[in-house]
């Protein structure tokens, strides 16, 4: 799956940002540099500030990107990915001097599953809920940190998450949720078939 090759691209930054001075200073968005180094509103989606952020953020794209990707398929999944974490970035540039992390390219990708997985189970602080109320959640939470300043980039995540809606409801018809038949109304289907193709 992409979303390992992904995870695999931040990790090596990581490490890079760890053994070679000055890396993260190249590729991080700086908010009054962005007209000069646009490409770092692509690069910065790869850096990470800190070993927790970047686990955080890991355990995130690994756990809810391979259920989007499994839904959506490779290349809706990156365009998804990138144009929301993009999108988060130039997002943050109107509230904070730098920014970095996948968190908001993370975020699109939960504001999609909640509206093509809304009932699926996940854990908020441990406590289970559906996709839907915990997407809610998350997004009271960063509008409450924009008021109360965490050294998280909140704008960043409801862009994202906006995106992530948008995107989930532009591909609702064709990756929504399933009904399927009851059981008996198929088989009496496969057996109306049937008969029609092979009984004169």
């Amino acid at each position: 799956m992409i979303v390992f090759v992904l995870v695999g691209i931040c990790i090596a930054a990581f490490i890079a940002q760890t053994v070679i001075p000055g890396f993260t200073g190249l590729f991080v968005l700086v908010s009054a540099q962005v007209l000069e180094r646009p490409w770092t509103l692509v690069t910065a989606i790869f850096l990470h500030g800190d070993l927790g952020h970047l686990l955080f953020n890991m355990f995130a794209l690994t756990l809810f990107g391979a259920i989007l990707e499994s839904i959506v398929g490779r290349k809706k999944f990156l365009l998804i990915f990138f144009v929301g974490g993009v999108i988060a970035s130039i997002g943050s540039i109107f509230l904070y001097k730098a920014a970095l992390g996948a968190s908001g390219a993370i975020f699109a990708i939960l504001g999609t599953l909640a509206i093509l997985r809304p009932k699926m189970q996940v854990w908020v602080s441990f406590v289970p809920m559906p996709m839907i109320v915990a997407a809610a959640v998350w997004a009271i939470g960063d509008f409450i940190g924009l008021f109360v300043p965490s050294g998280i980039a909140n704008l960043a995540h409801l862009v994202g998450l906006g995106f992530g809606i948008g995107s989930g409801l532009y591909l609702r018809r064709g990756f929504s949720e399933q009904r399927e038949e009851p059981l008996d109304e198929r088989s009496e289907k496969l057996i109306d078939e049937w008969e029609k193709k092979w009984v004169k």
